[in-house]
């Protein structure tokens, strides 16, 4: 993919991610709650987003050892939709579409849509929910669905860790976990052998041999 195509994506996908802002003021005027009425400035909150960062680079590492058909089918559609979009974006560019998708989606689901659960059904019914539903919004594969909603139940428990609710704990979570993929998607298309034309037809050849 050029540099060009990389930049579109680069556009649209900040662009479509910080739309979800647009819709959690949407829902939290309908369900009066301000979106970012739980997000307050707190070193704290964010020393606790970095360190409750490392399970899932944790998750995220030990997927790569499983050899499971399923997850082969997530690594590979991972690697087909993203690796060839961001192999040419700039670190800094990765940074700012992980920061946007990691504040624009927990302003949306663990400031609007979780609490607003919380409301109707009470917390733990609210969280579960919530985190259904943000299974479902990354539904690519059954698996990664599962996984995005048990991510989702992680990221709400760590709105609530600490003395007060803050929003900020897992929006660095989930804006240092995009990032820390991004970078893992784009090692792994580099490291992966490719085949050039030369390649392929001496494959041609070996084969027509083992066929006569």
């Amino acid at each position: 993919m050029t540099h060009s195509s990389s930049e579109n994506f680069f556009k649209s996908a900040c662009i479509f991610e910080a739309s979800l802002l647009l819709v959690a003021f949407g829902l939290g005027w309908i369900a009066d709650i301000n979106p970012f009425g739980d997000l307050q400035f707190s070193e704290t909150a964010i020393l606790y987003g970095v360190i409750g960062t490392l399970p899932l680079i944790f998750l995220f590492l030990s997927m790569q050892h499983l050899n499971y058909h399923c997850v082969e089918v997530v690594r590979k559609l991972l690697m087909e939709t993203l690796a060839s979009r961001l192999h040419t974006l700039h670190w800094s560019d990765l940074l700012i579409l992980s920061a946007i998708a990691g504040l624009s989606e927990e302003v949306l689901f663990r400031g609007v849509v979780q609490p607003w659960l919380e409301q109707v059904w009470g917390l733990n019914a609210g969280l579960l929910v919530s985190s259904i539903l943000f299974g479902l919004v990354h539904a690519i594969t059954p698996l990664y669905a599962i996984l995005a909603a048990l991510v989702s139940i992680y990221l709400g428990w760590s709105l609530s860790y600490g003395e007060t609710r803050n929003l900020l704990t897992p929006v660095v979570i989930h804006t240092l976990y995009d990032f820390f993929a991004f970078l893992m998607i784009i090692r792994r298309a580099d490291s992966t052998p490719k085949c050039n034309p030369s390649c392929h037809a001496a494959f041609g050849k070996d084969s027509a041999k083992k066929t006569e």
